[in-house]
């Protein structure tokens, strides 16, 4: 019995010693630092024009290299490593990784345990999970990432398809996302009226909803 008590205490020590332990003066370096790259990154990620195609991508790999290097000291930098607004930032950095597939797939496995735990933000999970399957040409779980029929309609849809269209808005509402036809038709509307004078010169006076 005193060798088995012995063993229980022995691994509950290595379990801990084994989890992050962060002081608060490096919780807050950490969530300073995720909120100086996602300064630069909202900036990169604003921007689709050709001429900023090399700033965008330098954001990113910068961005990508520090938080590689604090996924593998740290692990998922969750709630309880940075705050909610930290972990967002963590991720959103993470989300636009998509020169490096390798890397999201490796965070994308860490959070799905960290949100069964409720150390993660099951929405962003799902933003990230079908990020990975549409970066290797997969049907999505979600439809979060969409594209347009710019040459018709003008309507989003998500790329290249859903893994089970049938039970869509029961899947997403398990990651707290509202039904699939309200995110296509307000994503629809916002795209519309970013390109309103090129669709009203095809004739098309208002967003075609679903």
């Amino acid at each position: 019995m005193k060798n088995f008590i012995s063993y229980i205490c022995i691994l509950a020590f290595f379990l801990t010693g084994c989890a992050p332990r962060l002081t608060v003066e490096k919780k807050s370096d950490l969530q300073k630092q995720l909120e100086e790259m996602i300064k630069t990154d909202q900036i990169a990620a604003s921007h689709w024009e050709n001429e900023w195609a090399a700033y965008k991508d330098s954001v990113f790999t910068q961005n990508k290299i520090r938080v590689e290097n604090m996924f593998k000291e740290y692990g998922y930098l969750g709630f309880d490593l940075v705050g909610e607004d930290g972990s967002n930032n963590f991720w959103l950095i993470v989300q636009h990784c998509d020169k490096f597939p390798e890397f999201q797939k490796e965070v994308l496995k860490a959070m799905d345990k960290e949100v069964k735990q409720h150390n993660a933000d099951p929405n962003n999970y799902a933003y990230l999970y079908d990020r990975v399957q549409v970066n290797a040409g997969q049907k999505q779980k979600f439809g979060t990432q969409l594209d347009y029929d710019v040459e018709k309609t003008g309507r989003a849809f998500p790329k290249y398809g859903l893994e089970d269209s049938v039970h869509i808005d029961e899947i997403r509402a398990d990651y707290h996302l509202g039904p699939l036809k309200d995110y296509l038709n307000q994503m629809t509307i916002m795209h519309y009226e970013m390109n309103k004078e090129r669709y009203e010169q095809m004739g098309i006076t208002e967003p075609k909803v679903y």
